[in-house]
């Protein structure tokens, strides 16, 4: 009974991400890159979406560059690990927030419309603590 749950509970996922609506595209990548949603890799390549809940991933010698609804941009070096873990952008309804998680790798952060709204509303969790973004670039190095 409980495999029949998280089979099913798996597919739901899959099918919320596969209906929501990207946040973000792939600008640029370079080398051996994916961006993980529901469970599903996809071999990133100028123009993938991304969803709530994605994973990016950049191989040994990958880069990845990623521009958000709200032109937000991150630029990932190699073997970097970013889960998006919310993002909402509704400015006309003052429903803003970003949140991601840096497991591994570099990260260079520029500011969009979020961050410049309401700096609070924008922070990027690491294994060694949360940073809030209340300035418009950041780079962040997190070692394995």
């Amino acid at each position: 009974m409980r495999r029949w749950f998280l089979i099913a509970a798996a597919l739901c996922a899959t099918l919320v991400y596969a209906e929501s609506p990207p946040i973000g595209y792939v600008k640029n990548v370079t080398g051996d890159a994916s961006v993980v949603t529901a469970g599903q890799a996809r071999k990133a390549e100028v123009g993938t979406s991304v969803h709530v809940g994605s994973v990016l991933r950049t191989g040994q010698q990958a880069s990845l560059g990623v521009t958000f609804k709200d032109e937000t941009v991150m630029s990932f070096g190699p073997n970097t690990e970013l889960t998006v873990d919310q993002y909402l952008y509704e400015p006309g309804q003052g429903k803003l927030r970003m949140n991601g998680k840096l497991a591994k790798g570099s990260m260079n952060y520029v500011s969009g419309v979020i961050a410049k709204l309401q700096p609070d509303a924008v922070t990027v969790t690491t294994p060694a603590g949360v940073i809030g973004v209340r300035g418009t670039q950041f780079l962040l190095k997190v070692e394995e």
